[in-house]
């Protein structure tokens, strides 16, 4: 469990400590990481750690669900303008590439999770592809998309997502993962041929449009992957 401090100075300090456990887990991992390099990394002592979590686990946790919702937001706030829903999908993925690049760490910690906390690792899969599953409906309602189950789709996209961001950011060419430092973004080339095969997926069957088109509702969090 975690404790919501009370006062700024609190939230401060709680926040240096979920950096420095984002950078202690994503450079030795959970089993070498302890709580002692987490507060020494943040520039506090011991006991200040528990007055705000019970424990490695528990900060872990509270690592996975900060880095879900930093990178929800991003994705969200990028696709907000778009006009269409392949333009959201545009927006959206490369706001995540973009935070991927940013925030290496996402990856590192989110593997980590399957065997450390699979809970939270479900928890950050399923409260992204809920706001998917939302926006797809939303742009099936106006005839934007083609009929499918958007459940589906949604676990589909975020996949793919995923797995180009992972070959594309994370590793290098012969196929590794550098030791530290900020990622280049996905290739332009790359990004346009995984957006060409999206688009021919998502891509209404040809026919009537809708009679009455729904109004598409605002992107929730975590809308696009």
């Amino acid at each position: 469990m975690s404790a919501t401090p009370r006062t700024a100075r609190g939230t401060r300090t709680r926040g240096k400590l979920l950096e420095a456990a984002e950078s202690v887990f994503a450079s030795v991992g959970y089993h070498e990481a302890s709580i002692v390099k987490i507060t020494e990394a943040a520039g506090v002592g011991l006991g200040t750690f528990y007055l705000y979590f019970d424990g490695k686990q528990a900060i872990f946790d509270e690592v996975v669900e900060d880095l879900n919702r930093r990178v929800r937001h991003a994705m969200t706030d990028a696709a907000r303008s778009a006009g269409t829903r392949l333009e959201a999908e545009r927006a959206g993925f490369r706001a995540f590439f973009r935070f991927t690049a940013q925030h290496p760490a996402l990856y590192r910690i989110i593997r980590q999770a399957e065997f450390v906390s699979p809970g939270a690792l479900r928890l950050h899969y399923t409260r992204i592809v809920n706001g998917y599953i939302e926006g797809l409906k939303a742009a099936q309602l106006s005839g934007e998309v083609r009929q499918m189950d958007p459940t589906v789709a949604a676990w589909a996209l975020m996949g793919i997502g995923e797995l180009i961001g992972m070959r594309w950011v994370l590793w290098d060419e012969e196929g590794t993962e550098p030791a530290a430092g900020a990622r280049p973004d996905v290739p332009e080339e790359v990004f346009e041929e995984m957006m060409q095969f999206i688009e021919r997926a998502l891509a209404p069957a040809p026919g009537p449009a809708p009679a009455t088109p729904a109004t598409p509702a605002p992107p929730q969090e975590g809308t696009v992957p």
